[in-house]
């Protein structure tokens, strides 16, 4: 894979362009209006947070037309959610014949479904791709899968800002061990990234989700921690129910998760004061991704036929909080 571009040079994209580079590998990257000029300016610039005024540079082509940069090998899609719409038509000119594209993002993929067997491949979420212009445009036999547990956000434009972590676990839908699969493991190593390789993706999808479809909107619509979330028992109680919710979809769709939610408050907990992403979206003022994270698993709810009102009481008062804030498309 010789040609790699990232798309998206958010905290996560931008983190993994910068190690990339750093281990000798070449990349390109989609960007635009004030990332854009500041990679330009500047290069891309990495901080970690034990140091944030020590900032290590590098140069990186990037470019606001997927025309100039060409069909690549491999195209890494690390956007917000809220951008998946404008995807198909920016995306294109990257995608050649055998071009793969790793999809390293928040909430339910166009492609989750693909791989869980035949009563649910062809399934689409509104929340995830109104349209299926995604889809479309990249099919799930492109895609190869990862999850991103790392702490990390982007304080300006061309900066990251790391916090912690660099686990990336990646996988092919429906779990295939496959030489495109090795090579993407490879190539994130040399980049001095922890890297596992996954024969189930999807549950390390849902797994992720399972806390992130909580804890995000009530941080966004409390400005709390997540450990302020956590160390309050009615809230508490109110996020154990909701992920019990989902714990059932996901029981429904052969994805059981072997953990109750206070085992996984255990864990969240031992994280301390974390902002989580959206609440970060919230402070800058940036739309926030909330379908595909309790959109998505309220629409799961509907189509396996399970009810979720602690779900749906968390997207609707979110949802209202973001369209009082211009964060969320009015309804």
């Amino acid at each position: 894979m010789d040609k790699v571009c990232i798309v998206g040079l958010g905290s996560i994209g931008g983190f993994v362009a910068h190690r990339l580079v750093e281990g000798g590998r070449p990349v390109s990257a989609l960007a635009r209006g004030a990332t854009l000029a500041a990679v330009r300016r500047h290069g891309l610039v990495l901080r970690d947070e034990k140091d944030p005024e020590r900032g290590r540079a590098v140069s990186i082509a990037a470019s606001d037309s997927a025309k100039e940069l060409g069909p690549q090998d491999m195209v890494i899609l690390s956007v917000k959610t809220t951008a998946l719409p404008e995807i198909p038509e920016s995306i294109a000119p990257l995608l050649g014949p055998h071009t793969v594209v790793l999809s390293a993002m928040n909430g339910v993929p166009w492609w989750f479904f693909h791989g869980l067997g035949e009563r649910w491949r062809g399934t689409r979420l509104e929340a995830t791709d109104p349209t299926g212009a995604l889809a479309h445009t990249i099919p799930p036999e492109r895609v190869v899968g990862c999850v991103v547990h790392m702490s990390a956000s982007s304080p300006e434009p061309g900066v990251v800002l790391h916090a912690a972590g660099d686990r990336f676990i990646v996988g092919e839908p429906g779990g295939a061990a496959t030489p495109r699969l090795d090579a993407i493991a490879g190539l994130l190593r040399a980049g001095g990234l922890t890297v596992e390789t996954s024969s189930r993706i999807e549950l390390d999808v849902w797994l992720k989700l399972w806390g992130n479809a909580t804890m995000n909107p009530v941080s966004a619509i409390t400005g709390a921690t997540m450990d302020r979330i956590l160390d309050d028992p009615l809230v508490r109680r109110f996020v154990s129910d909701a992920m019990a919710e989902a714990s059932a979809i996901g029981a429904a769709i052969g994805l059981p998760i072997e953990m109750s939610p206070e085992e996984r408050h255990v864990i969240t907990r031992k994280l301390g004061a974390v902002r989580t992403s959206m609440l970060q979206d919230v402070d800058a003022g940036r739309p926030i991704e909330l379908d595909a994270l309790a959109g998505a698993v309220c629409e799961m709810g509907r189509l396996v036929g399970l009810d979720t009102p602690n779900f749906d009481a968390l997207l609707g008062l979110t949802r209202l909080f973001g369209q009082v804030r211009g964060l969320v498309p009015p309804a």
